[in-house]
């Protein structure tokens, strides 16, 4: 069992695209898929439905699953584990959360069958100045950004390709590390890079 992130900061479009690629991780691929979100709510499709498509939905409330519920998260990891037994897991945490706190939940309560996968983290190409350069939601996007083992730069449809570009320049000259990262360029809404994200997901080379 693959636990996967897909983080980010609040209207990023975590959701969406979580439950575009689950659709096909599960349809396409024949995964067997688990949802982990904050708040069922947030997500715009009924709990039941999902389940009868073969994903499983387990909702967190009360806080972010990195610091006030995190023993629940843990909890959640291992029942998941032991009663549905998914091939991959997509959590979404909240969008205050930090992705590598959430990958030290996993690893310290999960078990010698629950892994560890990537951390995506979504950029709103649409508002990168106000995401990059506010004094307090600026640190915390920066912060989620260092841990993510792939960017998406996510609402491409929104913008020109010189935006997206001048997205990608914003975020390796604030955390240069991400210099030799994947960057994917992704648009939920007309499946741009939903393809690239699969290809991560399953540990494949990136499509070009």
């Amino acid at each position: 069992m693959e636990v996967i992130q897909i983080a980010g900061f609040l209207g990023c479009g975590k959701t969406t695209l979580m439950l575009k690629i689950a659709g096909i991780l599960s349809d396409d691929y024949g995964q067997k898929v688990a949802l982990v979100v904050n708040e069922l709510g947030s997500v715009p499709v009924d709990g039941k439905v999902l389940e009868e498509s073969g994903m499983k939905v387990k909702e967190i409330s009360r806080g972010c699953i990195c610091c006030q519920v995190a023993l629940s998260f843990a909890n959640t990891i291992a029942v998941l584990e032991s009663e549905f037994k998914p091939d991959l897991v997509l959590v979404e945490p909240a969008g205050v959360a930090i992705p590598s706190q959430v990958k030290d939940v996993v690893q310290m309560f999960g078990t010698p069958k629950v892994k560890v996968g990537p951390a995506m983290v979504l950029f709103d190409s649409s508002r990168p100045e106000e995401l990059i350069d506010d004094d307090r939601m600026g640190v915390l996007v920066k912060i989620q950004l260092k841990g993510a083992d792939v960017v998406i730069i996510s609402k491409v449809d929104m913008v020109d390709w010189a935006r997206i570009e001048e997205c990608k320049e914003m975020i390796i000259k604030e955390i240069p590390e991400l210099q030799k990262a994947r960057f994917i360029e992704v648009s939920a809404k007309d499946g741009t890079g939903v393809n690239e994200v699969i290809d991560a997901i399953l540990g494949r080379e990136l499509s070009r």
